[in-house]
C-alpha cells in the first residue's frame, strides 16, 4: 500500500547514485501522484538539512561546473517535461566529499528539500545515502529529465 499523495501532487524518492574518489552523483525521481498533469521546466530549487533538520550551508549551481568537469546528465539544456498522473521525471545532483580546510567542520545533508517548480510547495525526502559535502559547500544540479 502506498502512502497518500502529498500536498502539491508529487512525491520524491532516491533513484540511485555513483561515488568514486570523492566525487558523488545522485539521482532523484519525482512522481506525479496527483490526478492532473504536472509541468516541469528548468531546474528545481534544492535545500539540504542536517540530522537535526537544521539548514546546511550550500551553494547550488546549475550544471556540473560548480563541482567538476562535464557530466552529461547535469549539463544538458533544460526542456519542458509534462508528467501525466503516475509518470516520473528525474534530476541529477553532483558534489565532492572533500575537506579543504581542517578548521572548518565537514557536513552531511541528511534531508533533501526540493521545490519542483517556482509555484509548488517544497517536497521533503529523508535520505538513505547522505549528501556528504565535506566542507566544500557546493552542489551542481541538472535540469528535469523524463
Amino acid at each position: 500500500m502506498s502512502s497518500p499523495c502529498p500536498e502539491g501532487g508529487v512525491r520524491l524518492r532516491e533513484d540511485g547514485g555513483d561515488a568514486a574518489m570523492g566525487l558523488r552523483l545522485e539521482g532523484y525521481r519525482l512522481q506525479n501522484c496527483g490526478a492532473q498533469p504536472y509541468e516541469l521546466n528548468g531546474y528545481p530549487e534544492v535545500r539540504l538539512l542536517d540530522e537535526r533538520r537544521r539548514p546546511v550551508e550550500v551553494a547550488v549551481g546549475h550544471g556540473s561546473a560548480p563541482v567538476t568537469s562535464e557530466v552529461p546528465a547535469l549539463d544538458a539544456l533544460p526542456e519542458r517535461v509534462l508528467l501525466q498522473p503516475g509518470q516520473t521525471a528525474s534530476v541529477a545532483v553532483v558534489w565532492r566529499n572533500r575537506v579543504t580546510d581542517a578548521t572548518v567542520p565537514a557536513v552531511e545533508g541528511r534531508v533533501l528539500e526540493l521545490r519542483p517548480r517556482p509555484d509548488a510547495p517544497w517536497v521533503t525526502l529523508a535520505l538513505t545515502r547522505p549528501v556528504d559535502l565535506g566542507n566544500t559547500g557546493r552542489l551542481g544540479i541538472g535540469p528535469w529529465r523524463r
